[in-house]
């Protein structure tokens, strides 16, 4: 693209041109931020360029013969883009996942999940190298209304990707205990064609269960979750395809002596914040908006109900202020008390040593679980062993590439559409900014912004 006008210079009456580049953080990343068809309608209504990386260029290895990106480059071609190695001329370039440093140019804009707000030691090299290149960076995670409700996200299918991989993981570890179940039957959500594939398999299972019901030994299965967002109900979202029924936390204790416990359900509960921790201070009541800022003055009480779950769900941020939901100490004491009932834990949030401090380590689609050993505190890939199956895919909304892309850019195309059309070459440009967009700034022409300055003591520290 000789005589293009140099990245970072937003000319007045000049069309921006946007890249998207193809995703490598590994072989199963095939998401894109945008649309075939969303790209068409930038190009017609906004006039903007596109420039996208060829799909099919990179050495690893493909799916099934397929293109890396679920989109074939020629879908692009099609809606008026050009196919490109060269970002560099690109104003604005956008992702899914990490970028790597050799993409970055001189005042240029990026826009993907940078993985970089609680100081990820692995990615302070990448956000230094944004800094010291005058960059611009927006971060999805980080898009939120005054209310901070996210717009732009893969929750919803990190929820239904993570419960399909749980409940086949829940099949296979019976399969070692030797007790059937239906469950066996059910493949990890990348082996299947379609969400709506892995959908009918689901429901096909829970055709079983309502017509022969669980062996006596699982009986009353009973799944968990924690929380009630975007990933929580992506995961019910999946559950519900087999006969269920809701309880509330506090019915626990008393559900496995009742005598209407029914082997063609499955029993779910959600749990919700209160139902997970309480204030420190004894003579204090648990108030939502208080725990939201201060949670460290707050102690877990998730360990009274865990004992009572076969399959956990973790969808719940974690940070370091947060009280752990299950403890390594936990796991150890359960699982001397013979064969609890915890088989699997689905951590969807995946936060390595986090709110599941089991979860030792992050999991791919093609070695998806491990089980955690709380005697040795060891990881052994697979589904037998002494303590629970941790399901802990770190990027399970790759493994339904299509359906997930198709909702992302429904959502991030109208910010797209607002970034074309604002002049960003100095912070004037940002007062045009619609609230969520501003949010999503961590840097602008590489300087941190205010509420990110923090950033650049992990740097100091983590970057040699």
């Amino acid at each position: 693209m000789s005589g293009a006008v140099r990245p970072g210079r937003w000319e007045v009456g000049r069309a921006m041109i946007i890249g998207m580049r193809r995703e490598d953080k590994n072989r199963w990343e095939r998401r894109a931020p945008l649309t075939p068809e969303d790209v068409q309608r930038l190009i017609a209504t906004h006039g903007a360029r596109f420039i996208v990386q060829p799909s099919t260029s990179l050495p690893a290895p493909r799916l099934a013969g397929l293109p890396r990106r679920i989109y074939p480059d020629e879908a692009f071609a099609r809606a008026g883009a050009r196919i490109d190695e060269d970002l560099s001329p690109c104003d604005l370039v956008l992702g899914v996942k990490e970028m790597p440093i050799s993409l970055f140019r001189r005042h240029s804009a990026y826009f993907f999940f940078s993985h970089t707000i609680k100081c990820q030691p692995f990615n302070m090299p990448m956000l230094k190298a944004l800094l010291d290149r005058g960059c611009t960076l927006f971060d999805y995670e980080l898009i939120a209304d005054e209310q901070n409700r996210r717009k732009v996200f893969f929750g919803r299918h990190a929820g239904l990707a993570g419960m399909i991989d749980t409940l086949a993981a829940l099949g296979q570890r019976l399969v070692v205990e030797g007790i059937p179940s239906p469950f066996a039957e059910l493949r990890m959500a990348h082996e299947h064609s379609s969400l709506a594939d892995a959908q009918a398999a689901v429901l096909e299972v829970g055709g079983k269960i309502n017509a022969v019901g669980l062996d006596e030994r699982i009986v009353p299965l009973i799944v968990g979750f924690t929380g009630y967002g975007n990933v929580s109900k992506g995961a019910q979202e999946i559950l519900d395809l087999l006969p269920t029924h809701a309880i509330q936390p506090e019915e626990l204790p008393d559900l496995r002596t009742r005598h209407d416990v029914d082997a063609r359900h499955v029993y779910k509960v959600e749990f919700k914040e209160a139902d997970m921790f309480m204030p420190r201070d004894p003579g204090a009541g648990f108030e939502l908006q208080h725990y939201f800022q201060h949670p460290e003055q707050y102690a877990s009480i998730f360990e009274r109900h865990a004992p009572h779950l076969n399959v956990l769900i973790n969808g719940i941020y974690w940070h370091e202020k947060v009280p752990r939901l299950v403890t390594k100490d936990f796991l150890k004491h359960l699982y001397t008390q013979g064969r609890p009932h915890l088989r699997v834990i689905g951590d969807i949030s995946c936060d390595i040593l986090g709110g599941i401090e089991a979860t030792v380590q992050a999991t791919t689609p093609d070695e998806p679980c491990f089980v955690y050993d709380p005697q040795t505190d060891s990881a052994h890939p697979g589904y037998a062993g002494r303590g629970p199956v941790i399901m802990a895919v770190d990027n399970l909304p790759c493994e339904l590439p299509l359906e997930s892309s198709q909702h992302f850019s429904t959502s991030l195309r109208g910010f797209v559409e607002e970034l074309a059309e604002v002049d960003l070459s100095g912070r004037k440009g940002l007062s045009s900014l619609s609230y969520p967009l501003r949010q999503s700034i961590i840097a602008f022409r590489g300087e941190l912004e205010p509420r990110f300055r923090n950033l650049a003591d992990c740097i100091a520290r983590l970057v040699h």
